[in-house]
């Protein structure tokens, strides 16, 4: 879903944000004929994501500034590795620097977080996937760093798939129909490519549920015995999808239950962007050099 227009847009619109009106600091303080060597830096241990927005950021502040990539997105990397070298205007290398680190920072922390949860997995036929629960406007982003970390991602937008949740059952069941026949009713104004996912919070809704020939089964804040029950009332007959209350110490044993999917929503809602660094070298044309290093948290 990350397409180079989507990345572009939001490239875009931070640099924008950033400085709508040029960066002011730089202009007055580095002389335009400045060139710097710039290298992207971890500080911390962590799995790359984001590149291909690192080289769109170079491209819409100066297309002259030279990017060499030197690790690709998916890939672990240790505190101290150079993950990409930035070479040209100084001036251009310290507009971009704020926009690409924060994007950089925040999609290696998805991808790290991602990893984590899917290597708590392994052995199990348990996949990771994510939610709707995104920030504004980075969703195609934050969603291929998921990627990146292992992961895969569930429906994209309320557009592509349906999803019923207890909301809408309780909205049709107060009309006086049975969720068997409801279910059946929305499948017949459906595609027949449409997936078709419902959410149940108890196991006795789960025959229901499945009488109506849905896809996917969602087992909302199941504790794991009763995950273990649903997989075996199911028996194959859709894939389920475990969901709520899932977190690094609880997945292990959700995996263990034998559903095909846990969802989390930690993955993007509340992850911790990793902290790297841009080291900068700006080389002024009389021949005096200036060293200095930056090393900011996202903001």
């Amino acid at each position: 879903m990350l397409t180079d227009d989507a990345i572009t847009e939001v490239v875009r619109a931070a640099l924008r944000e950033d400085a709508p009106w040029g960066d002011v600091t730089s202009e007055a303080l580095i002389p335009a004929e400045a060139t710097a060597t710039a290298s992207v830096v971890a500080r911390e241990d962590g799995v790359l994501s984001g590149v291909r927005v690192l080289l769109a950021v170079a491209r819409e502040v100066d297309p002259l500034v030279e990017v060499e990539v030197l690790s690709a997105d998916g890939s672990p990397f240790s505190a101290g590795e150079t993950l990409a070298v930035l070479r040209g205007s100084a001036r251009s290398i310290l507009r971009a620097e704020r926009i690409a680190l924060n994007l950089l920072q925040r999609l290696s922390g998805i991808a790290t977080l991602t990893a984590r949860y899917v290597a708590l997995t392994d052995g199990t036929s348990a996949q990771i996937v994510d939610t709707r629960k995104t920030t504004p406007g980075l969703r195609a982003l934050e969603r291929d760093a998921v990627v990146a970390g292992g992961g895969r991602n569930h429906r994209f937008s309320l557009s592509d798939a349906v999803l019923v949740k207890d909301n809408h059952l309780a909205i049709l069941l107060a009309q006086g129909l049975t969720t068997t026949e409801a279910l059946v009713a929305m499948k017949a104004k459906l595609s027949h490519t449409t997936h078709v996912e419902v959410e149940v919070d108890r196991l006795d809704q789960i025959e229901d549920v499945l009488a109506a020939g849905i896809d996917t089964i969602m087992l909302d804040n199941f504790a794991p015995d009763d995950l273990v029950k649903g997989v075996a009332q199911v028996a194959g007959r859709a894939l389920v999808e475990a969901s709520g209350g899932v977190n690094l110490d609880t997945v292990a044993a959700i995996a263990r239950s034998g559903v095909d999917l846990i969802s989390v929503g930690a993955l993007t809602h509340s992850v911790r962007s990793l902290d790297l660094g841009l080291d900068v070298a700006i080389d002024v044309r009389s021949g005096r050099r200036a060293g200095f290093a930056t090393g900011f948290a996202a903001v």
